[in-house]
């Protein structure tokens, strides 16, 4: 069984304050459209962002998707940039050590040549040092763009751009950043047949709005199915728990979607569920 090895209590405490180091030094070099991991970003941002491009007549998307990413990036060639701008070797001795952190399989050891390692808090910081090479390439060519940790989509006014871009951007990505393009999940297409950070969009007389991509809102009918399967042996009352709890994380992300009436379908699809619940019990 292969598995990452999770940074100890002192481990986490030397990485955030590397992390700290760094974030004064590249925070402010970052792009406008990076969202991710990034203080007062949010994803809702980027999304709005993407609901501006579309607006405005860029209405075909080109959806690129890094193939593992956290577990692609080369090693020598992000070094080689932080040497460039950090000078004390100490802190990219440390770098160098967290990146080797390794993976432990079959209950050994073994340590990484590629990728970062995920779960403490510098890697979101080192991945966003990675891609913002990619950033300053689609603002270089005049992009529209939005970019959430390795979510990165491009905004174009038709399909012929749309191919034109994708086609350099998979040269650019495998050539200068080392990393490969996912060309089952990339595509260029309409935004309304894509999805972003969970969200797809529509246009109702005229207006660019933003909705629930039917994958996330099956996804999360399938686990209130789960909860509320009839036959349950939990208590009525832990099981609305457990919905509440299920539900409220949901919201306060989704709650954002501009199509009242789904979330209200959702509800009363709940109620029903919840009433079969009650007769079957």
């Amino acid at each position: 069984m292969r598995k990452l090895v999770i940074p100890t209590g002192i481990d986490r405490l030397v990485q955030q304050a590397v992390s700290q180091v760094l974030q004064e030094e590249y925070e402010p070099r970052f792009s406008t459209f990076s969202y991710g991991f990034r203080p007062n970003c949010s994803a809702h941002q980027a999304i709005a962002q993407a609901q501006e491009y579309i607006a405005q007549g860029y209405k075909w998307v080109v959806d690129i998707d890094l193939e593992k990413f956290f577990d692609r990036v080369n090693h020598d060639r992000l070094m080689s940039r932080l040497a460039t701008d950090i000078k004390d070797k100490r802190v990219l001795k440390l770098i160098r050590s967290f990146l080797n952190a390794g993976v432990i399989e079959h209950g050994v050891k073994i340590p990484t040549a590629e990728g970062t390692p995920q779960g403490g808090p510098l890697s979101p910081l080192l991945s966003n040092i990675v891609l913002d090479e990619l950033d300053r390439e689609l603002e270089r060519r005049g992009h529209r763009f939005v970019r959430y940790a390795d979510d990165c989509n491009i905004y174009v006014r038709s399909q012929r751009a749309g191919l034109r871009v994708m086609q350099s951007l998979q040269d650019f990505i495998e050539n200068r950043l080392r990393l490969k393009a996912n060309e089952r999940k990339s595509a260029v297409d309409r935004p309304q047949r894509r999805k972003f950070l969970g969200y797809s969009f529509y246009i109702w007389r005229g207006e660019v709005k933003r909705r629930i991509a039917p994958q996330s809102l099956e996804r999360m009918k399938r686990e209130i199915r789960e909860l509320t399967r009839r036959k349950r042996t939990q208590r009525f009352r832990e099981i609305i728990e457990s919905l509440n709890q299920c539900l409220r994380g949901w919201l306060n992300y989704y709650g954002h979607c501009q199509t009242p009436s789904v979330l209200e379908a959702l509800d009363s699809w709940i109620r029903r569920r919840l009433r079969s619940l009650i007769w079957r019990q």
